[in-house]
């Protein structure tokens, strides 16, 4: 669900929807059995790229069935270089969303089927066995979907904002905080609506945005499990749905405004415990962003003023990115991208600015112009380069040390030169002559893991 923008919500549901009930599918791809193997014998690569594959097909008939199954792309050769598989006992999973602990140490895969949270270690190769134990963390079960799942900095906790939770006389709506030494669940927090979580660089603090309210609120994290309440509320927003931490006390609140049925869409600037923002910029639409420098760059769909006028795309309705100087909160420039919900975003080293949404309008002009939910600013020239490809970015990667993002776009996993902005022309082995690799199944995210 999407703040009060019901063709959006519909869009989000039926992305789960799909990875949940898709089991005889399969999107893209075609095997590779000289580059896969089901064991779980670590693959040995240095510069892996994990990525969540809910339709993989197993077993000589190519059928899909219900296996958690995360491929791994090795990060310097931009090749396909194994598929492990991780069986849970008892329960099917479908690898959708993921994050990374901060330390590296592990990744945690959500599986809309099921509702359940797996821990992969990074080093093994598979499901995380803890200090002490002999036996692997089994999934833990989470009361319905979520779209926000963060770890703790020592990777001893995990969070995930579940909108939907039942909470006995009170309305649905919690943060559930996950064990990571028991594989189980040590707190239900409740907080109405919550849907998306943001946690401080210290780990103190959890900020969490729920559906169509105009509050914020603060969960310390060291009071959780203690006699204190660890909620805490900010006022003074307009629908806010996400925040970039300035520092562990200091947060900027993007403001989604209008186009999630509020009215001026803003970014604010909130310190930790204080009653209310102490500042508010105004912005065109914000629903995502991110930190480069001295720049937050926002990106949004504002409702009522998306035309494309001025742009390189013939679409009737764009999306909007605003360049705001941290120094003053002060806007400094504006580009017109595609339109949708944003909630991807990637700088690379040479300063291309990856941005991508869903529920964008898709333009397939046979011999003309073809056109997504992906679109690339150069923040040195202001340029706008919008790819010449359909469908939703439901993953975005900047590989460290290369002029390299991978982009997965439509259910298949693209690898962009930076330099052009343009998919690789000349792709490393084993890849298609189009610079994309080739993965069976339903490719849906990615995370860099070394």
């Amino acid at each position: 669900m999407l703040f009060g923008v019901p063709g959006l919500k519909r869009i989000l549901i039926s992305i789960f929807v799909l990875i949940a009930a898709s089991v005889t599918i399969i999107s893209c791809g075609s095997s590779n059995s000289s580059s896969t193997t089901t064991t779980h014998k670590p693959s040995g690569i240095k510069f892996r790229v994990f990525i969540s594959n809910p339709l993989y097909p197993q077993g000589t008939t190519g059928a899909v069935v219900n296996t958690q199954v995360l491929n791994i792309v090795d990060a310097t050769l931009d090749k396909l270089a194994l598929t492990f598989f991780v069986p849970m006992s008892g329960i099917s999973l479908q690898p959708s969303l993921m994050t990374l602990a901060p330390n590296g140490k592990y990744t945690a895969v959500f599986s809309p089927n099921g509702n359940s949270v797996a821990i992969v270690d990074n080093a093994t190769e598979a499901i995380a066995v803890p200090t002490g134990s002999t036996s692997p963390l089994p999934a833990i079960a989470l009361p319905g979907l979520t779209e926000s799942l963060v770890v703790s900095n020592f990777a001893t906790t995990a969070y995930a904002a579940v909108p939907t939770a039942p909470i006995a006389g009170q309305s649905p709506g919690a943060v559930v905080v996950m064990s990571l030494q028991t594989g189980s669940v040590s707190a239900t927090i409740p907080v109405p609506g919550a849907h998306f979580i943001v946690l401080s660089p210290d780990g103190n603090h959890l900020l969490v945005f729920s559906d169509n309210s105009d509050i914020v609120t603060v969960i310390t994290t060291p009071l959780i499990g203690t006699a204190t309440d660890p909620r805490s509320y900010t006022t003074g927003f307009d629908r806010p749905v996400w925040g970039i931490f300035a520092g562990n006390t200091t947060a900027y609140i993007l403001n989604c405004g209008a186009q999630c049925g509020g009215t001026v869409a803003g970014v604010s600037v909130a310190d930790v415990g204080a009653s209310t923002a102490t500042s508010t910029t105004p912005v065109s639409a914000a629903t995502f962003g991110l930190v480069s420098g001295s720049t937050l760059y926002v990106a949004g769909t504002p409702p009522g003023t998306n035309t494309c006028a001025g742009s390189i795309t013939r679409a009737t309705t764009c999306g909007r990115l605003t360049a705001i100087a941290t120094s003053s909160m002060t806007v400094t420039g504006s580009a017109i991208i595609t339109d949708g919900y944003h909630g991807r975003m990637q700088i690379s080293q040479n300063g291309q600015l990856f941005i991508g949404s869903y529920g964008c309008t898709n333009i397939n002009i046979v011999g003309g112009e073809v056109r997504g939910c992906l679109s690339i600013f150069n923040t040195n020239t202001g340029g706008v380069v919008i790819p010449p490809s359909n469908g939703n970015v439901t993953g975005l990667q900047q590989i460290t040390g290369r002029d390299t993002v991978y982009v997965i776009q439509n259910a298949e996993l693209g690898i962009y030169d930076t330099t052009t902005n343009q998919l690789q022309v000349t792709p490393a082995n084993g890849n298609n002559n189009d610079g994309q690799i080739d993965v069976v199944g339903q490719p849906f995210d990615l995370k860099l893991v070394d």
